[in-house]
């Protein structure tokens, strides 16, 4: 009897969820139901999904809406109804158009007009006219009475009870962003939109027995069923799965030759083997799609690294898809695939940022625009922002708002307060609106309007209505396309090099990388800036303690720094047991299954592949159950009935074998804490390749590797700390130039250029005009000559000189300002006249004009946003006069030092117990670390207080080579003022090259 129901998925309307929506139809007697969200099909496969379980038949279609304004609703009568719907949908939303007034015939839906909205004889076949309840008295004086045959029940479910409709109505001022009294009747549901039963549902229509019939009978002739069982991707990539299988044999024996040389018999025997089971599970033109996408990247020069579970697959290192070998690693085959899983490896193939659209636009253009989609994605809010939003229609002042915002306890709040946090707690998580997945598209042998509507976000691309979750229940395998900064780095260095040295440098050569002293030596000493993903200060500690410099136990770090890992206290074991053998017999004696199944790592869990041994091999779980296991560590997947019946099978397997109780529950906590946030081993070997990739170009290049670094944005800290590592390994950085930077940095020789682009403040546009006039009429002469060519405001031509970026005048900064004012202080820009004799300005002659050091500082830290060429260390107003250096620190272990720090970075996080503590990480005055741990009586008492230098005082500790203070106390040191004399200011500084580097510059 309900046509209109809608869930959450009516985006900032509804207030149910799918699973809220069923169990309500259940519970008050509904056996069918349609589930009509406006403008939206995000909630339809779920829908289906589960209806079944709750006894319900699912009928699916769309509210179409211009804004709340409902138009008519489309009812699926079957699956190519329920295309006809999406199709429809697509075409006013990616047009921006609005829905008409009369909807198109549909050949296999239903077409539902209010009530008021149409007349008889506009009503085709399968078209009908919406009856609201409030609207039935008053039928047997209208005309449908002569033309009851066309009308149905029009009853629309938004929500549940009293307090849902108040939900409902700040949702909606929430939309419009308008105070909730302001809120008009139009722009929200009818109090009446809520669900009663079945019976009395029955009860209101026992007087009009059609309008009951033909409600029924549309339901009943609605089917739309959804195959969850097979997959739904591409099946062919050729022409069909025999051609699929050729041609993917073909390439795999070309890819042993190039990879092996002289290939082994258990390589051959491994490639078999996936083969066999990537021809029996279908997989073929999943792997081929991904073979032809990385074919495109090396085509165009793109560069790529592939990772995730996929990255287990010798096939895919053969194919080129990784440069990760299976064989050396010893990758379990059944994480990347096995008989029992019913979808395919994750792929997650990285790219640089800036060909991430080309690589995705060849997707689209490659497999069809109708069969090829990104992953949409719920853009949810959240607790704390919705407090602000409901204080803002409620009202209150933004004073107020911080105040609830801080509340832990609603009892501390008066009346309206609690009714803001109340009403914050039920729309917490409720989703916002449709956003696009991080990297997930699909590409599907059917149309995508099969089983979803698209939107165009502003990139271009149709996205589909629904989430990852939904499109794995469906049977897609997404394709994860990525764009990362550290290949941008590496791409951009290689180029560098090339052009600087002539030397071409194969990136893919990794073993050649692997076995470099000088790539090692940077790895035992933790000297990783620049690096992708070991550059962290966690990661430089993990390093140091490991004392690692080969690529097994990188792969191993990579993993281990992962946040499951290093909380339940199983990196510390495993650094434990990997420094002192003994460790190692004393865990082999406690629980020998466990440790000889993982013997690689110490008998630690420490990758994703180690739960499905542990679960498989431990606690006798089949190979499918264990990776429902490992899936199901994830919240969204916990939920699942097939995850609870496995943990349950878990228990009482471990039971049946004899394990002591306390054994099992420590098991099941190491899986439970880290399973989510571990790396498969296959895709900690993939960041390791690439760490060794960078680590490779800085020992050997340091120069070139760190400029394209710092014109990629730096990675981990902020460019500041790349600048310094540059001046510690013999590079001179100086300030941005118009004449000699582009809008990224130069390197000439040996000192870079800052780039235009890194000026705070200064426009795209204007850097553009000056290096297009720089490049047509050659290097600026002068301030006049820059004036008389480059249309320049006074406020950009005053950031250029303040950067010092016209330093190539002689002149200083003061003149040139004078100057500036004298050309440009009558009119807000001046526009370039090129004549052939040029008339020069007068030239007024200026007194001397004072000119302070700390001006200089000051203008830097404004613009560039750091000091670039004085130590921030001699702008403290009292610098104490301690002579204690980081490199002193090693013969003070367990004595409280006093020493002063430049802060790089602050790792906050919180005990067991919730307490908030935090990690930090400086530079000592000769460039070197300094890293500190502030526990939460510390971090209480003496917060950090934001950037600049620190008095800090505390204990030196050393665990396992690693040398950090446990403060005791943290004082942040007060700036120099302009109108102090500094007595010690130096221009420019030596900072940071008051010894020699550890890694000389390669000449």
């Amino acid at each position: 009897m309900l046509l209109n129901c809608h869930t959450f998925h009516s985006y900032t309307y509804g207030t149910l969820s799918t699973v809220e929506l069923l169990q309500t139809l259940a519970g008050k007697g509904y056996r069918s139901a349609a589930l009509t969200d406006i403008n939206s099909t995000s909630a339809c496969i779920d829908f289906v999904r589960l209806a079944p379980s709750h006894d319900i038949h699912p009928v699916i279609g769309i509210d179409f809406r211009n804004g709340v304004k409902q138009q008519y609703i489309g009812i699926a009568r079957n699956n190519e109804g329920f295309r006809e719907l999406n199709e429809h949908m697509d075409h006013h939303s990616h047009n921006s158009l609005p829905f008409p007034d009369h909807g198109p015939v549909f050949q296999n839906a239903f077409t539902i007009y209010p009530l008021k909205q149409t007349r008889p004889d506009l009503l085709g076949e399968h078209e009908f006219a919406g009856v609201h309840l409030s609207e039935l008295p008053h039928l047997p004086f209208s005309i449908w009475k002569h033309h009851p045959h066309k009308l149905v029940l029009l009853h629309s479910v938004t929500f549940l009870d009293k307090r849902g409709f108040n939900t409902h109505r700040l949702l909606r001022a929430i939309d419009n962003n308008i105070l909730l009294s302001r809120l008009s009747k139009e722009e929200e549901a009818s109090s009446d939109n809520t669900m009663p039963p079945k019976e009395n549902l029955d009860t209101l229509l026992s007087g009009f027995p059609e309008i009951y019939r033909n409600t029924g009978r549309l339901l009943e002739q609605c089917s739309v069923a959804f195959d969850f069982k097979s997959p739904k991707n591409k099946q062919y990539f050729t022409a069909s799965p025999e051609e699929d299988m050729t041609l993917l044999r073909k390439e795999c024996a070309e890819g042993l030759k190039y990879r092996y040389k002289k290939p082994s018999p258990e390589a051959i025997t491994r490639m078999e083997k996936e083969l066999e089971v990537i021809s029996k599970l279908n997989f073929c033109s999943y792997f081929l799609i991904n073979w032809d996408l990385v074919r495109f990247a090396r085509h165009k020069q793109y560069y790529h690294v592939g990772r995730g579970s996929g990255a287990n697959s010798m096939v895919a290192f053969l194919l080129g898809i990784t440069d990760v070998d299976p064989l050396e690693l010893d990758l379990y085959f059944e994480r990347f695939i096995n008989p029992n899983r019913s979808n395919p490896p994750d792929f997650d193939i990285d790219f640089c940022s800036g060909d991430r659209e080309h690589i995705t636009r060849y997707i689209f253009d490659r497999h069809g625009w109708k069969h090829t989609a990104l992953l949409g994605s719920y853009n949810t809010f959240q607790y704390r922002s919705v407090i602000r939003e409901i204080g803002k229609v409620f009202g209150l002042p933004a004073a107020e708002i911080d105040k609830l915002q801080a509340i832990d306890n609603p009892g501390q709040a008066d009346d309206m307060g609690r009714l803001v946090l109340q009403y914050s707690q039920l729309i917490h998580n409720l989703p916002r609106h449709l956003s696009v997945h991080s990297s997930g598209i699909i590409i599907s042998q059917d149309p995508l309007n099969c089983y979803t509507a698209t939107l165009i976000p502003p990139k271009g691309f149709p996205t589909t209505h629904f989430s990852m979750l939904e499109a794995e229940d469906l049977g897609y395998a997404k394709f994860d396309i990525l764009g990362q900064r550290g290949l941008s780095k590496i791409r951009d260095a290689v180029s560098l090099i090339s052009e600087r040295t002539g030397t071409h440098i194969d990136i893919h050569e990794v073993n050649k990388f692997k076995e470099d002293e000088q790539v090692r030596k940077l790895l035992r000493k933790g000297m990783a800036i620049g690096c992708f993903y070991i550059e962290s200060p966690a990661m430089r500690m993990l390093l140091t303690k490991l004392q690692a410099d080969d690529y097994l136990r990188l792969v191993a770090a990579s993993s281990i720094i992962r946040p499951g890992v290093s909380k339940s206290g199983m990196m510390g074991e495993y650094i434990l047991r990997y420094r002192h053998p003994e460790y190692r017999e004393a865990a082999r004696e406690k629980l020998p299954e466990l440790y000889d199944l993982l013997k690689e790592t110490y008998g630690v869990m420490v990758y994703q592949e180690d739960v499905i041994k542990v679960a498989h091999y431990f606690a006798g779980l089949t190979l499918g159950e264990a990776d429902i296991l490992r899936r199901g560590m994830s919240w969204k997947f916990k939920q699942r009935n097939e995850f609870h019946k496995v943990q349950g099978k878990f228990f009482s397997n471990c039971r049946a074998k004899g394990y002591a109780e306390a054994v099992i529950h420590d098991i099941w906590r190491q899986i439970e804490s880290f399973a989510n946030y571990a790396f498969a081993k296959g895709h900690s070997a993939s960041y390791a390749v690439e760490s060794f990739q960078a680590l490779y170009l800085k020992a050997h290049y340091p120069l070139e590797y760190l400029t394209a670094t710092i014109n990629n944005g730096g990675g981990f800290y902020r460019p500041e700390l790349y600048i310094h590592e540059m001046r510690m390994l013999g590079g001179k950085v100086v300030p941005p130039c118009i004449n000699l930077s582009n809008h990224e940095a130069i390197l000439h020789q040996q000192t870079l250029y800052l780039g235009l682009g890194m000026i705070k403040g200064l426009d795209d546009a204007t850097i553009h005009q000056i290096l297009r006039n720089r490049n047509t009429y050659g290097p600026f002469g002068d301030l006049q000559d820059l004036v008389n060519k480059t249309p320049l405001s006074l406020e950009q031509l005053r950031i250029l000189i303040r950067a010092n970026a016209l330093r190539f005048t002689g002149k200083e900064k003061k003149e040139l300002l004078w100057n500036a004012h004298l050309l440009l202080g009558y009119r807000k820009k001046k526009q370039p006249s090129l004549t052939l004799f040029e008339e020069r300005a007068k030239d007024y002659s200026l007194p001397a004009l004072f000119h302070h050091p700390l001006e200089e500082v000051y203008d830097e830290i404004e613009l560039l946003g750091f000091p670039l060429q004085t130590s921030p260390f001699e702008l403290a107003q009292a610098l104490p006069e301690d002579k204690l250096t980081a490199k002193d620190l090693p013969f003070h272990v367990d004595k409280t030092v006093e020493i002063t720090g430049y802060l790089i970075h602050v790792k906050r996080t919180a005990t067991s117990q919730n307490d908030a503590m935090s990690f930090g990480t400086f530079l000592d005055r000769e460039g070197n670390w300094i890293d500190t741990v502030q526990f939460p009586d510390i971090e209480r008492r003496y917060p950090f207080k934001g950037p600049g230098c620190y008095k800090i005082t505390g204990k030196v500790t050393d665990d396992f080579g690693f040398i950090a203070i446990e403060t005791k106390a943290l004082h942040r040191l007060e700036y120099q003022h302009i109108d102090e004399v500094p007595a010690r200011l130096k221009l420019p500084s030596s900072y940071g090259r008051s010894q020699p580097h550890p890694m000389q510059l390669k000449k």
